[in-house]
C-alpha cells in the first residue's frame, strides 16, 4: 500500500491557490512529489485538487491500494461518506475523486494534524507561489 499525503490552500480564500502531494511507498520511502497552481480558488477546491492529483498518479502507476492522509477534515469526512457535499463547486471534484477511488480499488482516508502533513504543506505552498506568479504576469 502506498501513502499519499495531500494538501491544498489558497491565500485569501478565495485567492491564489495550489496543491501539494507527497507519495510514499510501503516502506515509507518517497516515491514522488507533485504540486501545482490552480489560479484563484478556495481552500477546499485546492484540497480536492491535491486529492485528484494523488489518485490520478496512483491510477497511472497501477497502484491498487492507497492510503490518503489529509489535514482537511471536511475532505476526509466527505470521501468517507460521513458528510454530504453541498457546495456546487466541490461536487464535480468529489465525483471525479469517487470515480478514481472505484478505479483504484482500495482507498482509505485518514485525517491528520497539520504538523504531520509538512511535506504536502510545503508543496502546496509551491503551488500557491505558481498561481501568484501567473497572476502577476497577467497584470
Amino acid at each position: 500500500m502506498i501513502t499519499a499525503y495531500i494538501d491544498g490552500g489558497a491565500r485569501g480564500n478565495p485567492g491564489p491557490a495550489g496543491y501539494g502531494v507527497h507519495i510514499e511507498g510501503p516502506d515509507g520511502s518517497p516515491l514522488d512529489e507533485l504540486h501545482g497552481g490552480i489560479g484563484i480558488a478556495t481552500n477546499n477546491v485546492a484540497e480536492y485538487n491535491g486529492l485528484l492529483a494523488a489518485l490520478r498518479w496512483a491510477a497511472a502507476h497501477g497502484h491498487r491500494r492507497v492510503h490518503v492522509r489529509a489535514d482537511s477534515e471536511l475532505l476526509v469526512k466527505q470521501m468517507r461518506g460521513e458528510y454530504r457535499v453541498k457546495h456546487a463547486g466541490l461536487k464535480p471534484l468529489f465525483l471525479e475523486a469517487c470515480a478514481l477511488v472505484r478505479r483504484i480499488g482500495d482507498v482509505t482516508f485518514e485525517h491528520v494534524r497539520r504538523e504531520l502533513n509538512t511535506d504536502a504543506d510545503r508543496l502546496s505552498n509551491l503551488g500557491m507561489d505558481e498561481s501568484e506568479a501567473q497572476l502577476n504576469e497577467r497584470s
